[in-house]
């Protein structure tokens, strides 16, 4: 396994991330590509190739793309088409740009088959799955707001090769208050990408009502501080030493990439990050 950093995490420029990245020991980045200079439409192919030689300039790779539209992800009928249409293009984008791996978060999937909602995911994750499979892409799903065993029905559901997962511990343990070691046992199959991050679970509040309000814009209201809080590697209730070794023996062998999105000094808690999971893997 090998560690990387999303971009955005640092918030500074581009190319400062990048270097801070890289003098931290990092050998991978995750970049949001639904918005911004990075997007299909803004990066022209002189600018793809420019982007991988300035990221192998300082021993970087890209570990993911974020294919993130926020809102209700897919969960919307009257948003798809557009959503689908734009993902296809950040498949083709990740093939430009030497990954195979492209992240979201799809929406909720909730337990009942027979929910609208349900039908709705299924169906706009078989079409993704049909390009997926066409291009060698995965569209790796994140987790959160459903269990992995929720998760990974579904998959098997969708039946499409390149519908994927993207294991964030922190989320699991934050929204679903699920246990993200048994959970990697549960997709370990599907996993193609993680996130790195921390957290705790502050009240009894689902996971279902959490992402909903915040695919509503209440997160603005910072209500969700009563529920869940982000913590620095090592801080919160993810036990990464059991969890490191869960996706070893699961076979997992691709990035840890650190994603901080709270605090106060995020440079600072990615170098401590770094540290703490360099310490973790050389004691596998």
């Amino acid at each position: 396994m090998e560690i990387g950093v999303m971009a955005e995490s640092f918030r500074l420029p581009f190319k400062e991330a990048i270097k801070l990245a890289s003098e931290m020991g990092a050998k991978g980045v995750q970049i949001y590509v639904s918005k911004g200079d990075f997007t299909p439409d803004n990066l022209t192919p002189s600018g793809r190739r420019d982007l991988l030689e300035f990221l192998s300039s300082h021993g970087m790779r890209i570990s993911a793309l974020c294919g993130d539209f926020g809102g209700h992800g897919f969960g919307k009928k009257e948003e798809n088409d557009w959503k689908i249409e734009e993902t296809v293009k950040i498949m083709d984008l990740a093939h430009d740009l030497k990954t195979r791996v492209v992240t979201t978060h799809i929406g909720v999937v909730p337990e009942n088959k027979e929910e609208e909602q349900y039908k709705v995911l299924k169906e706009a994750m078989e079409e993704v799955g049909y390009w997926g499979d066409e291009k060698e892409i995965y569209l790796a799903i994140e987790t959160g707001p459903e269990s992995p065993e929720t998760l990974k029905s579904f998959i098997l559901e969708v039946g499409k090769e390149s519908i994927r997962v993207n294991y964030d511990p922190a989320n699991l343990v934050m929204c679903a208050g699920a246990d993200p070691v048994k959970g990697v046992f549960t997709l370990g199959k599907w996993i193609v990408h993680t996130h790195a991050k921390d957290g705790e679970k502050l009240s009894d509040l689902d996971a279902r009502t959490i992402y909903e309000r915040f695919a509503e814009g209440e997160f603005e209201g910072k209500w969700w501080e009563k529920h869940f809080r982000e913590l620095p590697l090592g801080e919160g209730r993810v036990n990464f030493p059991a969890y490191l070794k869960a996706l070893r023996e699961t076979g997992y062998d691709g990035f840890l990439t650190i994603e901080r999105e709270a605090g106060e000094n995020p440079t600072e808690d990615i170098r401590k990050a770094i540290e703490f999971l360099s310490k973790l893997l050389r004691e596998l």
